[in-house]
């Protein structure tokens, strides 16, 4: 059995915004969405170079080398950002979430790499499950037991994020894990995760076999509920093409 990742992105700027300053990759061997922050200019270049920085990852890559990839390409991105902010100062404060999964050459093997809070989540045999932490104030605050979950999504500091790409010193998280033939992940930034419920997500990685219709319909319902935020969405299936 030989295990292959097959993915289908698309990003809205919303009903509310301006501009679109995410930023997305969805390739056979890596997926990845970055949600900038820092003032519209800004906030776009800061995901583009994180996208940028990730991008000449989509290759093949020995499952023992694919943590040490994400980080070369981290480093790579938070160099560039405070290059960046180093040329115009008022690109001070700018900085990006980062979200992105290497999937090995063998496919016995998948990375992940996270910061911000943009989320990976796993559906696996009709169950979703959060894979990543929000970098967040509220997380921190649910984490404490000061808050509730429920709580945390109406909470009026929500949108504080406790850590992002901002060109100094971070501490992504990596994980690795083995894929299972039938796996689908979702990679979305907070447009979407903020307003559409977890098992809501759950009914349409289900009902929606086609990535790219399964990707506009996450869209499609974020913009139902308002669209106050950019929203992009990496569908990405692990598959036996034996």
């Amino acid at each position: 059995m030989t295990l292959k990742l097959r993915s289908a992105g698309t990003s809205d700027r919303g009903l509310i915004r301006s501009g679109n300053q995410d930023a997305v990759h969805a390739g056979a061997w890596l997926v990845a969405v970055a949600d900038g922050m820092g003032g519209m200019a800004a906030g776009d270049l800061a995901s583009a170079i994180a996208i940028d920085a990730m991008a000449p990852l989509d290759v093949e890559t020995p499952e023992d080398a694919l943590v040490a990839a994400l980080q070369s390409g981290i480093q790579l991105a938070t160099g560039r950002i405070r290059q960046a902010v180093a040329e115009d100062p008022q690109r001070q404060g700018m900085g990006t979430t980062l979200t992105a999964l290497l999937f090995a050459r063998t496919g016995s093997c998948l990375a992940l790499a996270h910061v911000g809070d943009s989320r990976a989540y796993l559906f696996r045999e009709g169950v979703l499950k959060q894979i990543t932490r929000d970098d967040t104030f509220v997380q921190m605050l649910v984490d404490q037991g000061l808050i509730t979950p429920e709580q945390a999504g109406s909470h009026p500091r929500r949108a504080v994020v406790t850590q992002a790409l901002q060109g100094d010193d971070v501490a992504p998280t990596y994980a690795t894990m083995l894929p299972w033939a039938g796996d689908r992940w979702l990679l979305c930034s907070d447009g979407l995760s903020n307003v559409v419920q977890a098992d809501t997500l759950a009914e349409v990685l289900a009902g929606y076999p086609d990535r790219q219709e399964c990707a506009r319909r996450l869209i499609d319902l974020a913009l139902r509920a308002g669209g106050p935020d950019n929203v992009t969405v990496v569908v990405a299936d692990v598959v036996d093409e034996d």
